[in-house]
């Protein structure tokens, strides 16, 4: 399991590297597939997919299966998830004015009651609020990489995101190890402590402070560059920790113990992208408020 796990972290950081490198319409592409396949995961730990067709079923809570008697995994709300993912994808490569990406927003929703309404009863009011949030979760949280990838010096900009929650999940493991003695969510995740939540966020901002001082020192004239940097990498640590524990109560939920097997060693893309999904508007938002682009 080790060796899985360690050759498939290889494969994700080399393809993180090259999109991460090349930005653009490439990175966008990326993200772009990133997207479907998280909506998808969520979608079908939700029970968004399992639904749809027949009144009677959806009524009682029962999952729809097809001719073969297996559960279904697409119908109406998600088929309009899938065309919402293209669409706000298409707004946010094509359209500098965030009002044409939250019309997006707008369209996908509507769109999702619409089948809700036409096709009524055949899906449950609780799976159309589950199909918007699971493309909202997947969709918006996703592009906030692209988003935070141009800005200026955005090439370096972006690996605050994963210092914020990967690096942070490390430290926080480690700490935890050696320290952990105060349980910081008992029934949620037995495993994590409190101190290994500290040590998660200190780790964090000391890796961004170090980051800063090589990298980000040289792109930006604000003389306090290191300590804005270990500042956001910090407050992206704890935000992440909440994205990862966010990520296992809605499994824990739905009495799953993955969310996909795309992964190997890891599970699926919301598995291991838990917590960059959390981070990554975070370190957008406090970059554009803290840091000096000119």
């Amino acid at each position: 399991m080790f060796m899985t796990r360690l050759m498939s972290s290889v494969v994700l950081v080399a393809a993180a590297l090259f999109l991460l490198l090349t930005g653009g319409s490439v990175l966008a592409v990326g993200l772009l597939f990133l997207s479907l396949i998280a909506f998808r995961e969520l979608a079908l730990a939700c029970g968004v997919a399992h639904f749809g067709g027949d009144g009677r079923k959806a009524e009682e809570g029962k999952p729809e299966t097809n001719d073969a008697g297996k559960k279904k995994t697409h119908n109406g709300l998600t088929i309009v998830g899938y065309a919402g993912i293209l669409l706000y994808y298409a707004a946010v490569c094509l359209a500098d004015a965030p009002v044409y990406w939250m019309g997006a927003l707008a369209a996908v929703f509507l769109g999702m009651m619409a089948v809700y309404v036409l096709s009524f009863p055949s899906h449950r009011a609780e799976a159309v609020m589950a199909a918007f949030c699971s493309f909202f979760y997947a969709t918006v949280l996703f592009s906030f990489i692209y988003l935070t990838r141009s800005l200026p010096g955005g090439i370096y900009l972006v690996w605050l995101i994963f210092i914020s929650s990967w690096i942070c999940d490390t430290c926080a493991y480690l700490t935890g190890m050696a320290f952990g003695r105060h349980k910081l969510a008992p029934i949620l995740s037995p495993k994590k402590s409190v101190e290994g939540a500290v040590g998660g966020v200190a780790g964090a901002a000391l890796v961004g402070a170090l980051f800063g001082w090589i990298f980000l020192e040289k792109v930006y004239p604000d003389p306090n560059i290191i300590w804005v940097t270990a500042l956001i990498c910090g407050a992206g640590a704890v935000i992440s920790q909440i994205g990862d524990l966010a990520a296992s109560g809605i499994k824990r939920n739905h009495g799953i113990k993955d969310y996909g097997k795309l992964i190997p060693g890891h599970g699926g893309i919301m598995d291991r992208f838990d917590s960059v999904l959390f981070t990554a508007p975070i370190i957008y938002y406090l970059a554009t408020l803290l840091i000096r682009f000119e």
